[in-house]
């Protein structure tokens, strides 16, 4: 009995032991097995880099006075109940007036206005950092991707049209007004009689003469491309322009819109001209100038 007994308690001693040595071995092969999970076995996570620019100039700062004289005449001496001068004398109507963002830190803009008896301008600069919330994805590839989509939705050629071709939605209406067919975008767009001469109103209707229909077809058909909407060379890291002229019950009005991106950056310059005199069209080749200009020194900023 004895003996028995012995080897009863033995045998149970013995798987103890075993059954020990067993999960002491599955304790630790699971321990390697949770630490290994989150990523590749010997290998780090890869974290994209940060984006270019971890900050965004002041809005209303980024245009300079000389160049807001030049794009918004008139505007000094528009308005002069309103005007208090700031502390080295430039008019209020240059100061701007800062858009609402919900994150300062992410999107900034201003806009400025002038009015004259025969129209008005109006000019925005918005900024935008892209900031990626996807680790494996930088902040200057979402921006990529951004910009792109706005191409995309802006419906912006590849290429500068051929000579033969229409110069898109920039140019449904001709310089001369022969083909008012509107941009399809408006609701108050109205198709204006052919048999009514138009003139450029490069000084939101004072300056341009007119031109008597016949006289359409004159122009280079290669002038008139390279003002349509575009993609751009030589600006940020990728930029484009578009250009719409729109009639109204109010009047005409052309609206440029310049894009670029640098970095993680995007930024849009929207340059917009009102006419009353719908016979005096707003100058596409004078806005679009100034309009390239204002955009060449917010990229030279960044480059800064």
């Amino acid at each position: 009995m004895q003996r028995k007994a012995y080897a009863t308690g033995a045998a149970l001693v013995t798987v103890l032991a075993v059954g020990t040595v067993g999960c002491t071995g599955g304790s630790g092969a699971g321990g390697a097995a949770a630490d290994s999970k989150p990523g590749t076995v010997g290998t780090a996570a890869v974290t994209a880099p940060p984006g270019t620019y971890r900050d965004l100039p002041e809005p209303c700062d980024a245009v300079d006075t000389g160049l807001l004289k030049a794009m918004l005449p008139g505007a000094g001496s528009a308005s002069p109940a309103d005007g208090a001068e700031g502390g080295d004398g430039t008019p209020a109507a240059y100061e701007g007036e800062q858009t609402v963002t919900y994150d300062d830190d992410r999107r900034v803009g201003c806009r400025w206005k002038s009015s004259t008896g025969m129209g008005s301008r109006h000019l925005l600069v918005d900024f935008e950092r892209v900031v990626s919330y996807d680790p494996a994805v930088s902040d200057d590839e979402r921006a990529v991707r951004l910009y792109e989509d706005m191409v995309l939705e802006a419906g912006i050629p590849g290429s500068p049209p051929a000579d033969g071709e229409s110069p898109g939605s920039g140019e449904k209406k001709d310089e001369a007004g022969a083909d008012k067919d509107g941009d399809g975008g408006d609701a108050d767009e109205t198709p204006e009689g052919s048999g009514e001469p138009a003139e450029s109103g490069g000084d939101d209707g004072d300056g341009g003469s007119g031109e008597p229909e016949t006289a359409v077809p004159q122009p280079a058909p290669s002038a008139a491309a390279a003002l349509a909407p575009r993609p751009l060379e030589d600006l940020g890291d990728a930029a484009y322009i578009d250009d719409e002229l729109v009639t109204a019950d109010s009047g005409v009005h052309r609206d440029i819109t310049l894009v670029f991106r640098t970095g993680n950056v995007i930024v849009t310059v929207e340059y917009e001209q009102w006419v009353t005199d719908k016979r005096r069209l707003p100058d596409s080749a004078e806005l679009q100038e100034k309009a390239l200009k204002l955009a060449g020194r917010l990229a030279g900023e960044f480059q800064d």
